[in-house]
């Protein structure tokens, strides 16, 4: 794998601006906000940010590429309704270094699951668009099955968000090919 796996800085504003504006062009359903909303925001809003997902109990990842490019994003924060479970937001990856053959979308995920267990937490959730057959296959081969519960889309009330659970155990057996 020609790609490194990082946290997001507290210094590294400018570059979380950066690729957050790239997905909300590449896959703007997948995010609960506009690109023309993102780009108006501040310097202060993005330092914010990158403190946000620096907390204790947060983590932020980026897949960086040979030249030091950032090409993918996965965060973890607490679930804030079910205790001991940690929600996976701000999953993103450039769709040149797409696929199962470059491995981006694995070891982020692998890195956040590592990091889950030793947190201790029982289960890892998610919110997948209705439209975003690609992203759900994923989590389907990864092991993560629909709950039943979904709830409107935060940019189109008519769109459904449908959730997506994997419980964990702290072994790692939770991870299918």
């Amino acid at each position: 794998m020609d790609y490194r796996i990082e946290r997001i800085g507290r210094a590294d504003w400018q570059r979380l601006r950066k690729v957050r504006l790239a997905q909300l062009l590449d896959t703007p359903l997948a995010f609960g906000e506009t690109h023309e909303d993102a780009s108006r925001h501040g310097e202060g809003e993005w330092m914010a940010r990158c403190g946000w997902v620096n907390e204790p109990d947060r983590l932020g990842l980026v897949a960086v590429d040979a030249a030091g490019e950032w090409v993918a994003t996965m965060l973890s924060v607490p679930n804030r309704s079910q205790p001991g479970a940690l929600d996976l937001i701000g999953v993103w990856v450039a769709p040149a270094h797409r696929g199962r053959g470059r491995g981006v979308a694995d070891a982020l995920l692998d890195a956040v699951l590592a990091w889950a267990r030793v947190r201790g937490a029982g289960r890892m959730l998610l919110g997948v668009h209705e439209a975003n057959p690609r992203a759900a296959a994923f989590y389907l081969r990864r092991g993560f099955a629909y709950t039943g519960q979904e709830t409107p889309y935060a940019l189109d009330a008519s769109a459904r968000i449908l959730e997506m659970a994997l419980p964990l155990d702290r072994a790692g057996a939770d991870r299918p090919g």
